[in-house]
């Protein structure tokens, strides 16, 4: 038997404003609400609303035989209830079919484990409550911002209660090993690790549309040839991505919301492949094998670390000046600060500042809301200096 496990990422970020080193001292405004509000809005028409709307038809379909699983960040669970209460409510109807599993994460989509392990696990905490709050279910299942992982955070999971963790299929973890089995961390053999499988999830995430493709036109019929494969080879096929995969990332004029509407039947044409949540691939399969993660492996560009956002001077000194003043802005007891120093923990931002080139820099910029990342680093740094006087105000 062979499962597919569909893991999606959605997230939004609370971006900065172009904060000048003349507001620092007399505005307290860091973030483009406004463009967040816009992003929203098109990200919502564009992708959630169609593609939850075609979720459940899927689910209704195939008489609940096809599953996928979700990780919405608090941020992103915040700007839908504040801008588009109808996306929250169609993510609340995929969760009651019971088809749809919902994981725990960070709540800000932070480095928080890098920098912070008590911010880290407030920031777990709060997340999985906020998804029972919204969303009417509590995670078993961890997945960190980003999927970034290691042997310290394997074990810091497994004592918080959770069952298993999604991450990076990464070559300098699997060597000859497959992605395509459960494994048990080599720190903490009572957690199940289930990786992703990169190839294949990046030919849809990054490839489906490229006409330069060998592949292309990738239909479903011929992905489901290519996951059946592994029959033999492997117990799970886990194809995680980034949900804006479709409709933003890959517009529909490239065909992919046909492709995902039918590749639920192409694949379940097979007899013994069916799909499931990530909780269900945990607990359905022994581990086959210990891995151990010494250093930090992430889904993010071709090194698969941490170089995305720490790769350079600007970003180490951001992320160590930020987490310098929790302490501070914690013992001033105001919801405000503490929500303003919460929302700038947030990975993008340190994101934005990275330096990379080629093919990943082309990557970071397309995402970057400033026109570069040395003005990502100054708007960020005056926001910091702003909140260091509005902690330690002058006499």
């Amino acid at each position: 038997m062979l499962s597919v496990c569909f893991y999606f990422q959605v997230h939004q970020p609370s971006r900065l404003c172009a904060y000048s080193l003349f507001d620092v001292g007399r505005s307290a405004a860091y973030f483009d609400e406004a463009r967040d509000e816009e992003i929203l809005h098109r990200v919502s028409d564009r992708c959630y609303l169609p593609m939850n709307e075609m979720l459940l038809d899927l689910i209704d379909h195939h008489n609940g035989l096809f599953k996928v699983a979700f990780s919405v960040s608090g941020s992103a669970m915040e700007q839908m209830e504040r801008y588009r209460p109808e996306v929250l409510d169609s993510f609340r109807r995929l969760a009651d079919t019971g088809c749809v599993e919902f994981l725990a994460e960070t709540y800000d989509h932070s480095l928080a484990f890098v920098f912070d392990r008590d911010e880290f696990d407030d920031q777990v905490e709060r997340h999985a409550t906020a998804v029972e709050r919204y969303l009417g279910v509590r995670p078993t299942v961890f997945r960190n911002t980003e999927l970034i992982f290691n042997d310290e955070l394997a074990e810091h999971v497994a004592a918080l209660g959770y069952q298993a963790v999604v991450m990076e299929g990464a070559d300098q973890i699997l060597g000859w090993r497959s992605p395509n089995y459960v494994y048990r961390s080599a720190v903490a053999p009572e957690l199940k690790l289930l990786l992703k499988n990169y190839r294949l999830s990046d030919d849809i995430a990054f490839r489906f549309g490229s006409h330069e493709w060998e592949q292309y036109p990738l239909t479903a019929e011929k992905f489901a040839q290519w996951v059946n494969a592994s029959h033999g080879d492997g117990v799970t096929a886990n194809l995680f991505m980034d949900y804006e995969t479709f409709g933003e990332h890959q517009w529909p004029e490239t065909g992919i919301f046909e492709f995902m509407r039918h590749l639920p039947e192409k694949i379940l044409a097979h007899p013994d492949t069916v799909f499931q949540t990530p909780a269900e691939v945990a607990a359905a399969n022994e581990p086959v094998g210990a891995l151990s993660v010494p250093d930090f492996v992430s889904w993010a560009d071709v090194e698969r670390d941490l170089t995305a956002w720490l790769g350079n001077a600007m970003q180490t000194t951001a992320g160590e000046a930020l987490y310098q003043l929790r302490e501070s802005v914690y013992a001033t007891a105001e919801p405000a600060l503490i929500d303003d120093w919460r929302r700038l923990t947030t990975s993008d931002h340190v994101y934005y500042m990275c330096t990379k080139w080629f093919a990943d820099g082309d990557v970071h910029k397309y995402f970057n809301p400033f026109e570069s990342p040395y003005e990502a680093y100054v708007a960020f740094m005056n926001a910091l200096e702003d909140m260091r006087l509005r902690v330690e105000p002058s006499p």
